[in-house]
């Protein structure tokens, strides 16, 4: 059975879709950490609103989208794995996030690595 962390994290995948990052901050709390393996780390909502703002101008640039692929989670935790779209094909990764009172206290990508040239 779904928890509220899977609640949250099913809306923000639900928003992510839209284009607009920037709609994602409301579901952060206010000391969320937020850590991208390719953008760094980043230390409460403010800094995590900044992030958003430069994902919008950089994804829709390089015409990049994500789906999510499954989303599972329970009343603290959830994962999602997920599939980046772009010009040059789709790359694999994995969400973790925390929740905590209906907000976003933890959120952590992994990236597959790049396919390998034949």
């Amino acid at each position: 059975m779904a928890g509220e962390a899977q609640r949250v994290i099913e809306t923000f995948w639900r928003i992510q879709d839209g284009g607009d990052y920037r709609q994602l901050v409301d579901l952060f709390a206010e000391d969320a950490r937020l850590e991208d393996p390719i953008w760094g780390v980043f230390e409460g909502r403010e800094a995590i609103a900044g992030f958003m703002s430069r994902m919008v101008e950089e994804m829709g640039g390089r015409n990049i989208r994500f789906t999510a692929d499954e989303i599972q989670g329970d009343a603290h935790v959830a994962w999602a794995r997920w599939t980046m779209h772009s010009p040059q094909g789709t790359r694999g990764g994995v969400g973790i996030y925390r929740v905590e009172d209906g907000k976003l206290t933890y959120y952590r990508d992994y990236l597959d690595p790049p396919a390998k040239a034949d």
